[in-house]
């Protein structure tokens, strides 16, 4: 008599939804080179200090609630921007997926996505650049002298966690901006043009 099998085996086999999802989310479009999807793949990773090093303000006394959730805020809206990098490479980014209401399953406008990123790319790129600079030089943006309670003038391992936690910041830009140049070429191949793939759909001439 043949052992009944195992009721869990199912289960262990089947991948969860969680990792299903995070799969289908990160899987990279035909077409898209090794390291176009390194690239993408970094660019939350430059985003994830910075996020991080803001938190640990939230149990400051000092705090009020709605600072907190503003910190909170911040730091979750950092990373979802940087992860819509991804979408240069995945499959939705150029379709969109099923769920959206009235647009899933017809195809990203290319111009749209390519000068959105790029517009995203050269504000994220002169903007971390010019924060950084400032806090080097112990000045605001506007040219005021940093407040005495700013990271960068906190002196020690202080301020350098802050820098170091920071600088990552530069490289989103120029990340998304080599993004946009791969993911604007890659839409714009032939193969990969909506007329191009309906005329290879179409029966030859001459045959029904």
């Amino acid at each position: 008599m043949q052992p009944l099998p195992h009721a869990e085996t199912p289960t262990a086999t089947r991948p969860g939804r969680l990792r299903t999802a995070w799969q289908a989310a990160h899987k990279p479009t035909a077409g898209v080179s090794r390291q176009i999807q390194l690239l993408a793949y970094a660019v939350p990773l430059t985003v994830l200090p910075s996020s991080i090093w803001r938190l640990p303000a939230v149990l400051d006394d000092g705090i009020g609630p709605g600072e907190q959730a503003y910190i909170v805020f911040l730091s979750v809206l950092s990373e979802a921007l940087a992860f819509t990098a991804i979408g240069l490479i995945a499959r939705w980014g150029e379709v969109f997926p099923h769920w959206i209401p009235l647009l899933g399953g017809r195809r990203v406008p290319t111009r749209a996505t390519v000068i959105t990123s790029a517009t995203g790319a050269t504000i994220l790129t002169l903007g971390t650049a010019l924060s950084l600079v400032t806090q080097i030089l112990g000045t605001t943006i506007r040219g005021d002298a940093l407040p005495a309670d700013s990271p960068g003038e906190a002196g020690g391992w202080g301020t350098a966690w802050f820098y170091a936690c920071y600088a990552p910041l530069i490289l989103w830009g120029p990340l998304l901006a080599a993004l946009t140049v791969a993911y604007w070429k890659r839409r714009r191949a032939p193969e990969n043009m909506p007329d191009a793939r309906h005329t290879a759909l179409m029966p030859p001439s001459g045959r029904p």
